[in-house]
C-alpha cells in the first residue's frame, strides 16, 4: 500500500471557505497573467513583424529556435516540491512581471525582444496556479474549482487592454505585455497570505521524521505509473501546444490576411475569449458529471471540425465560428488544467508536472514550425486551420488507445493507491 496523507475530510476541516475563496481568486489572478502573457502575442505579432521587418514565417522560425528553452521547464515546475507551492508561485509571478517590464524596457532590436519574449512564455508553460486549489480542493468538486481558476484566467483583458494602450493612451505595443509587470504589484500583495497546502506540509513532515524519502526534481522517486502518465499528459498536451501556436496566429489572419483593424479585431477576440469563459466553464461542470475522458473526446471532435471550417468561411459569419473555436479550444484545455495536477502522488507532484511539461514542450519547437510550414504553403489560410483542427483529433486516438485513470470525484489518494 502507497502512503496515504490527510484525507479529503480533514482537508476540508483545515480549510476553511473563506481561504479557499482567497485561493481561487489568487491563483486566477495568476492564471491571469499565465493566460495573458500566453496569448497576447496574438496581437502583438503584426506588430512585431512591421517594427521588425520580417515575414510570418521567418518569425515562426525564430520562434522554434528560441523557444527551444522551454525544456528546461522542469527546474521551474520542480521547485513546488523542493520549495513548495507558496515560494514557487512567488519565483513564476516574479518571472512573468520582471520579463514583461524587460520587453518594455530592454529589447530595442528583433534578438532582445526574442530573449524577453522567450523568458516570459517559459512562465506560461508551467500550469503551477493550478496545484494549490487541486491539492486544498474536496474531491467531488475539484475539477469545478480548478476550472474557476482557469476560467478567471480567461477574462479578456487579450481583448480590452490593447485598444486603452495603444489607440487610447498612445503607448508603444510593448506595453501589451509590459501592463503585466504593474499587475504583478497587487498579485504580490495578495501572495503574503497564501499558506502552504495540507498536502504538502504532511508530505514535508514526513520526509523531516524521514518516514518518506527526499528526491530531487522526482530521480529516484519517480515510479512506472508515473512514467505512464508522465507519457499520456505529455501527448495530450503537446497535442493542444501544437494546435495553440496555430491558433495564436488568428490575429494575424483577421489583421493582415482579411483587413480588419486593431478594433475590429479585438471585438472579434473578445467574442472569443467571453465564449472561452463558458467553455472553460462548461469542460469543469461535464468533467464532474461525465468524466474526465468522455469531457474530452466530446470537445476534440467538436474543435476539429469547427476550427477547419473557420479558414473557409468570410463575413459576418467569420466572427461567429471564430468564438465558438474560443468555447472548444477552452473545454479542451480544462483536461489539463484538471488531470495533470490530479494524477500525480503528492510528495511528487511538481516533479512529474515538470518532466510532463517538458516532454509536453516539444510542441514549442514543433508548432512553430508546422505554422511557418503551413504560413509558406497557404498563405490565404484557408487550409492553415484545416490542419489546426486535426491537430486536436489526436488526443482522442491517445485516450482510446492507452485508457487513462478515471478521477471523476475520487480523492487524490485513492486516485495514487489505485491509478
Amino acid at each position: 500500500m502507497k502512503n496515504t496523507t490527510v484525507s479529503g475530510l480533514q482537508r476540508g476541516a483545515v480549510r476553511t471557505r473563506a481561504y479557499l475563496i482567497y485561493l481561487i481568486v489568487f491563483t486566477g489572478i495568476v492564471a491571469i497573467m499565465d493566460q495573458y502573457i500566453s496569448t497576447i502575442k496574438t496581437t502583438a505579432i503584426p506588430y512585431a513583424i512591421e517594427e521588425f521587418g520580417i515575414s510570418a514565417a521567418r518569425f515562426s522560425w525564430l520562434e522554434a529556435v528560441y523557444l527551444a528553452v522551454t525544456f528546461l521547464i522542469f527546474l521551474l515546475n520542480g521547485l513546488n516540491d523542493i520549495i513548495g507551492r507558496k515560494y514557487s508561485l512567488l519565483v513564476l509571478i516574479l518571472l512573468m512581471a520582471l520579463s514583461s517590464l524587460g520587453i518594455v524596457l530592454l529589447s530595442p532590436t528583433l534578438h532582445l525582444f526574442m530573449v524577453f519574449y522567450t523568458v516570459a512564455m517559459f512562465t506560461t508553460v508551467s500550469n503551477m496556479w493550478t496545484i494549490p486549489v487541486s491539492e486544498e480542493a474536496p474531491a467531488d468538486r475539484r475539477a469545478k474549482y480548478v476550472s474557476i481558476v482557469y476560467v478567471i484566467g480567461l477574462i479578456p483583458l487579450q481583448a480590452l487592454l490593447p485598444p486603452l494602450l495603444i489607440n487610447t493612451l498612445g503607448l508603444d505595443w510593448r506595453w501589451m505585455y509590459g501592463v503585466m509587470a504593474v499587475l504583478a504589484v497587487p498579485v504580490l500583495v495578495m501572495w503574503l497570505f497564501m499558506r502552504e497546502t495540507v498536502l504538502h506540509d504532511e508530505v514535508s513532515r514526513e520526509r523531516r521524521d524521514g518516514t518518506r524519502r527526499r528526491h530531487f526534481y522526482g530521480l529516484g522517486v519517480i515510479d512506472r505509473h508515473d512514467m505512464r502518465y508522465i507519457v499520456i499528459s505529455a501527448s495530450i498536451w503537446l497535442c493542444w501546444l501544437t494546435y495553440s501556436f496555430l491558433y495564436y496566429w488568428a490575429g494575424y489572419f483577421f489583421m493582415t490576411v482579411r483587413g480588419y483593424s486593431l478594433s475590429q479585431w479585438s471585438m472579434v477576440l473578445l467574442a472569443t475569449l467571453i465564449m472561452a469563459i463558458l467553455g472553460g466553464v462548461l469542460g469543469g461542470w461535464l468533467m464532474d458529471r461525465l468524466g474526465r475522458k468522455p469531457a474530452l473526446i466530446i470537445g476534440c471532435v467538436c474543435l476539429a471540425v469547427i476550427q477547419a471550417v473557420m479558414g473557409f468561411t468570410s463575413g459576418s459569419l467569420l466572427p461567429v465560428v471564430t468564438a465558438i473555436t474560443g468555447f472548444f479550444t477552452s473545454f479542451t484545455y480544462s483536461w489539463i488544467v484538471v488531470y495533470v495536477p490530479e494524477i500525480f502522488p503528492t510528495e511528487r507532484r511538481g516533479a512529474c508536472m515538470g518532466w510532463t511539461t517538458t516532454i509536453a514542450r516539444i510542441s514549442y519547437v514543433v508548432g512553430p514550425v508546422l505554422a511557418a510550414i503551413l504560413l509558406q504553403a497557404f498563405p490565404s489560410m484557408e487550409w492553415f486551420w484545416v490542419v489546426a483542427g486535426a491537430v486536436m483529433l489526436l488526443p482522442i486516438g491517445i485516450v482510446l488507445l492507452l485508457k487513462p485513470y478515471e478521477t471523476r470525484v475520487m480523492e487524490l489518494e485513492e486516485i495514487e493507491a489505485e491509478r
